[in-house]
């Protein structure tokens, strides 16, 4: 592996430095350390470092009792949660009972010194985790409507920082997630994507990233971009089993499920056949023109063939360029250039805000968008706002109709010609470098980094599950990702395949924090 110097391990002394979800439960269940000390060390840790990052919007101030009960209660023999004192952080956009939802937006700030908005439940994924007994340690950073792949630097809360490199971009919009597993201030992070804001951090930050299959896990209570059409929530972990772990738990049944899941989620759990051989004769096919028209650097070239070749060595077949003469990239130009496609499908955000704030407290007839952002004194769709993204802005908040039927006709055509390939060539799935060039730095901004990504939109369009994996650095100390792909719903299949991946290289190496 190549040598960082800002990335020396023997600097950062923390104990729980890299520490897996098994780990930390064998220690619990051995008695060698309780969940109070360790989420008191998490929070020093916090306390210690987040100056110079800014990973959190708000801090939990009950972690600690939270902890305290979960050691009462395994004393005690009573059942536990499969995650009882592990600690998580959960991105702003989520909503967590006792917590403000703030969009990442000052009018919506108190502490910024605009209004407050309190939901009066937690969002389904949140009360999931917390049945399995993980321990909440805060909110993160997110830019303004979690409106930037780039970074949180439109947030009432300020920029967040990258952990392997404050120079860097973290990724948007799960900037904040993305700083807290890479810098070890939790151990688990709950992301949310629309246009690769669970991708691009990971990618960014040297940990995995599971972006969902479209609807897989409810995202009722999450401040929408685009609900109804691409909006989904998945795991930050820095290990493919513990993203696993996480997933087991977001993705569960329960009541407030919209859709059936059945035949969607693996009967043992996403973690039930993770497996170093996992490779052994799948077929994968690789990145080309015939996907995108987008050109690699040098640099980037070499990465993925060095991993390339690790992946034929764990026993994958690939096939180059799979997509040529589909006419995926005929098609995903006939949507538009980058841009148009970042904002396919976000025409339905005037409606999904309001479906959103109206399930603030469902008992109060009187909530509605227009009232809350009356009483902000500013709409985020006006000129330079965050959501000043469409030409016809006036007319869809004027008559905010939920039509998607262009939006499913194009999802549709994707994933007919997606399928197709898969099916011509007999493939597994797919693994593409995640960027074209190394991550922008923070000031490049948004451009920058829209121009360089394989998979933003069109996995978002199509609804397709992916999975991020730490592939190696760049001479400059940026991380390099790879992404594995696959059909509908194939998360357990992609899991295994990246888990042998992962096991087989071992690229992450923990960031040392600028104190």
């Amino acid at each position: 592996m190549e040598n960082h110097s800002i990335l020396n391990p023997a600097v950062d002394d923390f104990v729980w430095k890299e520490v897996t979800v098994k780990q930390l439960l064998t220690a619990y269940e051995t008695g060698e350390f309780t969940a109070a000390e360790v989420v008191q060390a998490y929070l020093d840790r916090i306390d210690k470092y987040e100056k110079n990052y800014n990973a959190f919007t708000f801090m939990n101030d009950d972690a600690l009792e939270e902890a305290k009960e979960i050691d009462r209660l395994r004393r005690e023999g009573k059942p536990l949660g499969p995650l009882a004192g592990v600690p998580i952080v959960i991105k702003e956009a989520v909503d967590v009972k006792g917590f403000p939802t703030t969009f990442g937006w000052a009018p919506l700030c108190k502490d910024a010194g605009g209004i407050e908005l309190m939901p009066k439940n937690d969002a389904p994924v949140v009360s999931r985790l917390k049945d399995a007994g993980a321990i909440i340690l805060g909110k993160t950073n997110i830019p303004a409507f979690s409106a930037r792949m780039d970074s949180a630097n439109t947030s009432w809360d300020g920029p967040t920082y990258n952990a392997v490199d404050r120079r860097f971009s973290p990724g948007g919009s799960s900037s904040g997630t993305a700083t807290a597993i890479s810098g070890n201030f939790a151990v688990l992070g709950v992301a949310e994507e629309t246009g690769g804001s669970i991708q691009m951090p990971a990618a960014s930050q040297a940990i995995v990233g599971v972006k969902t299959s479209f609807d897989l896990i409810p995202t009722t209570g999450v401040t929408p971009i685009a609900g109804s059409t691409r909006d989904v929530l998945g795991p930050h972990a820095r290990t493919v089993e513990d993203a696993a772990l996480m997933l087991d738990s977001m993705a569960g049944y329960t009541d407030d499920d919209a859709l059936p899941k059945e035949g969607k989620i693996p009967a043992g759990g996403y973690t039930s056949a993770l497996s170093e051989k996992a490779l052994q004769g799948k077929r994968l096919g690789l990145f080309g023109p015939g996907w995108s028209t987008k050109e690699l650097s040098p640099e980037t070239k070499a990465l993925y063939l060095r991993e390339i070749t690790a992946l034929q060595e764990l026993g994958a077949v690939v096939l180059e360029d799979p997509f040529e003469g589909s006419g995926f990239v005929d098609f995903t130009e006939s949507i538009g250039d980058d841009a148009a496609r970042m904002l396919f499908g976000l025409d339905t955000v005037f409606h999904d805000i309001e479906k959103y704030i109206k399930n603030l407290d469902p008992d109060d007839d009187t909530l509605s968008a227009k009232r809350v952002f009356e009483r902000a004194g500013e709409f985020p769709w006006d000129k330079n706002g965050p959501l000043d993204l469409f030409e016809n802005t006036k007319e869809l908040i004027a008559d905010p109709k939920l039509d998607i039927s262009e939006f499913n006709a194009a999802r549709s055509e994707l994933l007919r010609i997606i399928t197709q390939v898969m099916e011509t060539h007999n493939l597994d799935g797919f693994v593409f470098p995640q960027m074209t060039r190394s991550i922008t730095s923070l000031e490049e901004g948004v451009e920058g980094l829209a121009n360089i990504t394989t998979t933003v939109s069109e996995i978002n369009i199509s609804g397709l599950p992916l999975v991020t994996v730490p592939g190696g650095y760049y001479e400059n100390g940026s991380p390099f990702a790879l992404v594995f792909m696959g059909g509908m719903w194939s998360e357990a299949k992609l899991l295994r395949m990246a888990y042998a991946y992962e096991q087989a290289t071992k690229h992450r190496v923990a960031p040392v924090l600028e104190g």
